[in-house]
This record gives C-alpha cells, structure tokens and sequence, in this order.
C-alpha cells in the first residue's frame, strides 16, 4: 500500500536494484547471522570503491565494557595538531558489520573533513543484545576524548550506527566526557522501534533493506523500547550539539530520519538537513554499485566539515 505519489529512482539507482533483486538464493532474513555478516562483506567488495589512498591507517584494540574493543584509526596526514576528531560507528542493523565494511567510507570522511576518523567495532546482537552497542560506542568515545589529543569529537555513524550516534551524543549530553561533542552527522538513522511509518509501506520491499530484514535485526537486537538509546524520537533532543541529519529518499527509514529532524529543529538544536533524493538506504557503502553516492557522500561532508569549522569558530 502506498500513498499513490510516484517515487523518483535514479537511473543507476534502479540499474543497481534491478541487479539486487535478480539475485538467487536466501534473503539476509533467511540466514543465521554470521552468514548475513558474509553477505554483508561480500556485497561490500563487490559495490563499494577501494578505500583509495590515506596516510595513516592503524587497527588497535581499548579497553571496553567486557573486554577488549577493537577500533581503527584514519588520518590523511601523517602528523597534525590536535582539533576535532570523527568517532564513526557502522551500521548493519545492530547485527552485521564490522571495520572492513565501512574501511572505504571512513577513509574518505578523513580526507574530505581532514579530520582523523576513528572507527568503532562494537559488539554485535544476537551473541550480544541490547545494551552492549551502545554501551561499547559510549565507552570508545570516552576513550578517544581522553586518549587521542584532540579538541572536541563529531560523532557520526548509519543506519544501526545513526542510531547510535545519537544515542552516544544523549548519553554525553548528559553525563560528558572530558571532551565536548562539537556536532553530529547521523546518516539514515534509526530512532524508533515503532515500524508505522508510510516510507515503511511505500519501500519496505525491494528496495535493499526491507521490512522482513528490519523485524530480523530487532528480533536479533531486542532493544527495550523505553530506553531512550533504542528510541531517541520518544525523548528530548534539548542540549543537542550543531547536528546534519541525512535521509534517502528511498528508504523504509526516511519519515522516521525527517522526523528526528523535525524534532531537533523544534527543540532549537542547529540543524542541517539533506535528503539523497532518489536512493536507496546503505548508498555510502555503494559508490561502485550506484556512482551518483559519490556526490551524495561529498555533499553532506562539505556540510559537516563547515558547522565543525563553525563549531570551533564559536569555542
């Protein structure tokens, strides 16, 4: 059922669905999660652009809530000053993804801001339910705020990984840490486990992510839906730093994402707001697959890398 307004596809948008959905074999829904996850990486090297050149790429484990954390870090330079820093957490649903699957996304947010960039390897639902992500990214980023030299961090992730960045930004809204979150950069996040969404109806088949595979990683997750981590919509946003919310046009998630924004600019927070007309959910890890992301990709990063530059101007 949808509400009867035509959707605008682009060209290789709907080339790369059309491949996607030729495809034989199980759904993502259909298979044990670490079998998803090799979906995942698969789709990864098959879609996405190599990570291309980068000065400085170092994998390195912390400490974290129940043990070691890995974490990986990007700069373009081999040495710099201490400013920002980008704390970056994947997505795949709280259940897939890993360091490797957004290694070429992360490498060109540290060369278009000229930020280092920290990747986060949380722990992963059904082996670890909620709360462990969240509780993994709040403990990385305190980490980076006391251990890499830097003077502020922008938190930024996808999907799952919006969700958590702006879980994380509540979380040290309210309880800092020892450096000031300066913006945020939500990509399609979710923020709610309510699924009543028209974008829901209009998209929630054949359009990458679906609906089947949106109940399978919340019945992985099993996120508590009273908590504010699981359902920021559900809570204030007052005290937010400066945040650029992205959406795409063509995904289950969107009226959720326009929501938040919605709900950020009526709590007074600086806000930023792009929609990627036309695409599909998960299009930063499809710059080879669909090449029109590569714009989309560019264009919020210029954004972002002005209101840090603002939010630094302003410290």
């Amino acid at each position: 059922m949808t509400d009867g307004t035509p959707h605008y596809t682009r060209p290789d948008v709907a080339a790369f669905l059309a491949f996607l959905n030729m495809q034989e074999g199980p759904k993502m829904e259909e298979m044990p999660p670490e079998g998803a996850r090799e979906m995942f990486r698969a789709m990864g090297q098959i879609a996405d652009v190599p990570r291309g050149e980068i000065a400085h790429v170092e994998d390195r484990t912390i400490p974290g809530p129940a043990g070691a954390l890995p974490i990986r870090i990007y700069d373009n330079r081999p040495d710099r000053e201490p400013g920002p820093v980008m704390v970056f957490y994947h997505g795949g649903g709280w259940v897939i993804g890993d360091l490797d699957t957004h290694d070429p996304y992360c490498a060109e947010a540290a060369r278009q801001l000229d930020m280092p960039v920290i990747a986060v390897d949380y722990r992963l639902a059904p082996e670890h339910p909620f709360p462990a992500a969240p509780e993994d990214c709040e403990a990385a980023t305190r980490w980076v705020a006391d251990n890499v030299p830097c003077t502020g961090l922008v938190l930024s992730g996808e999907s799952a990984g919006g969700n958590l960045t702006i879980a994380t930004a509540l979380t040290l809204r309210d309880k800092p840490a020892s450096k000031p979150v300066i913006a945020i950069h939500p990509i399609y996040p979710a923020v709610t486990t309510r699924d009543d969404w028209q974008s829901y109806r209009d998209f929630g088949e054949g359009h990458l992510l679906t609906k089947g595979g949106m109940a399978w990683f919340g019945n992985h997750y099993a996120a508590d839906p009273g908590d504010y981590r699981a359902s920021p919509l559900d809570f204030p946003a007052e005290g937010l730093p400066p945040t650029l919310l992205v959406t795409a046009g063509l995904d289950p998630l969107r009226d959720q994402g326009r929501a938040y924004a919605a709900k950020l600019i009526e709590a007074g927070v600086p806000t930023s707001f792009r929609e990627a007309k036309g695409n599909i959910h998960g299009y930063i890890n499809l710059a080879q697959g669909i090449p029109s992301a590569k714009d989309d990709i560019r264009g919020a990063l210029t954004i972002l890398k002005a209101i840090v530059a603002d939010a630094n101007a302003a410290a």
